[in-house]
């Protein structure tokens, strides 16, 4: 895998965020008091929850089933810190508190979301991994030979809770393979995050609505008030994603509908030239040192005009700096020459690998219960997680429209209502086969737009280095027989 740049020296606006880092982590400690009540006929335990919001209602209860068969032994959980500090306390407790009713002893390990993907590759290459069930916020394709096929519990969990959305069925499942090398049972929406009264000042009230009005008016707050954009060119997941949807947006992608390498065409270089203007219009440097949590970061500090992201610097901001939350408001996918889509910000990835003594059926059954609770899920994510079997949060839509955390407008994430219908997973047009989970762990997209805006290379030769890189891989895994094309 290709290295991180390195960050240069530390400067005013570092400071800035680094005390905004501070605040995000302080901001988001106890949001929520968690008891346990008595259980209703049909379960054995049932938790609760009420925030101190005054707006906000009763936390949905926790259900439980019992497993079709015995379990025991432990059950080792590896997850990522999720950006919403409190679902991982709900998490914590939700888990072990069903491993007392089943028997089972389970343990959860966070890690930093940048430190995911070498954990996970290491335990796998080991053969011998620490921990029974893994979880990615992006897709893990990359590993489908050493991971246990899941088509039964996609199964299971589509006779239980009707169709799986085909955005996550489309990031978990090989068609070449017929296999699952993931469950994903929850998403999250990638809409834009800007700021109401600069882009008011900058003649757009409500914010960028087309690339073409992101690049007009953050080059003119750039210019006129000081302020940059923040969508990353570096290798990490956000620059990942923010590249893709780009990409798309200008009528390129990675590969075509048939797992066909289609990364070398017009479309891509009008993109790859959009976001070297971009750069020089309406960013600075630090964007190519950016790791996950900087546009966050900067968007809490106050120091950037839009971002590509999800809600969590937001709502982060909704506690560590109120009149900046008050000032962000949302988008849908801009729209560009071609269509409208972004890439879903997070896709969650749970894994069981292939291997001696790993608990794989108490790995299983808790994704089921997980499933069944995934109306917690989105809660405790402070409406973060969204569900992969729409009907298990039927109430999604209501909190949408009338935030139980907060939100000024109370409706300010209604946009995200319609989001099914702007976000697609990274394989697009095609399936997030292993080839497309190796090419964005490999950061090879947000590195080609990266060598163009610094002007390291032109847009032409950004786009044929690419695609030499990624011809070598989509040939590798097809010489596998994992990916399709070829033809």
């Amino acid at each position: 895998m290709a290295q991180l740049y390195r960050p240069r020296g530390v400067t005013r606006r570092d400071f800035l965020i680094a005390s905004a880092a501070a605040a995000f982590l302080a901001a988001c400690g106890d949001d929520a008091a968690t008891t346990t009540t008595a259980a209703p006929a049909g379960t054995t335990a049932t938790t609760a929850a009420t925030t101190t919001t005054a707006a906000a209602a009763v936390a949905p209860t926790t259900s439980f089933r019992a497993p079709a068969a015995p379990l025991s032994g432990d059950l080792k959980i590896l997850l990522w810190s999720h950006f919403v500090p409190s679902h991982d306390e709900w998490f914590d407790v939700f888990a072990k508190e069903w491993g007392d009713q089943v028997g089972v002893n389970v343990t959860v390990d966070h890690i930093g979301v940048g430190d995911v993907p070498a954990a996970i590759a290491g335990e796998l290459q080991s053969g011998r991994p620490e921990h029974d069930l893994m979880q990615y916020i992006a897709v893990l394709s990359q590993h489908e030979p050493s991971v246990v096929d899941m088509t039964d519990v996609v199964q299971e969990a589509e006779n239980r809770y009707g169709t799986m959305l085909d955005l996550t069925r489309k990031s978990s499942f090989n068609p070449n393979t017929g296999k699952f090398y993931a469950y994903a049972p929850a998403w999250v929406p990638d809409p834009g995050d800007y700021r109401k009264s600069l882009w008011e000042a900058a003649g757009f009230p409500d914010g960028p609505s087309t690339w073409d009005e992101l690049l007009e008016g953050g080059s003119r707050i750039f210019a006129e008030q000081g302020v940059q954009m923040g969508i990353g060119l570096s290798q990490e997941i956000d620059s990942n994603m923010a590249g893709r949807t780009l990409l798309w947006s200008y009528g390129g992608s990675i590969q075509d509908a048939n797992e066909n390498v289609s990364i070398n065409s017009d479309a891509t270089i009008e993109a790859v030239n959009y976001m070297k203007r971009l750069f020089e219009g309406a960013m600075t440097e630090e964007v190519f040192a950016w790791n996950a949590a900087s546009n966050n970061q900067g968007l809490i500090a106050g120091e950037l005009s839009y971002i590509l992201n999800s809600i969590s610097a937001w709502r982060t901001a909704q506690e560590a700096a109120p009149e900046v939350a008050d000032d962000v408001f949302f988008t849908p996918a801009l729209a560009g020459p071609a269509t409208a889509i972004a890439a879903q910000h997070v896709m969650y990835n749970w894994i069981v690998p292939e291997a001696d003594g790993v608990n794989v059926d108490a790995a299983k059954e808790f994704l089921l219960h997980y499933t069944d609770n995934l109306a917690s899920v989105t809660w405790h994510s402070k409406l973060y997680d969204f569900p992969a079997f729409t009907d298990r949060v039927p109430d999604l839509d209501t909190w949408l429209g009338n935030d139980p955390f907060g939100a000024s407008p109370a409706d300010k994430l209604k946009v995200l209502s319609t989001a099914t219908e702007w976000a697609t997973n990274i394989g697009h047009p095609g399936p997030a086969n292993p080839a497309i989970g190796q090419v964005f762990g490999e950061a090879i997209i947000p590195v080609m737009f990266a060598e163009a805006a610094r002007g390291t290379k032109t847009p032409q030769e950004a786009v044929a280095d690419a695609e030499a890189q990624i011809k070598l891989i989509f040939d590798d895994w097809r010489a596998q027989g994992l990916v399709g094309g070829g033809a």
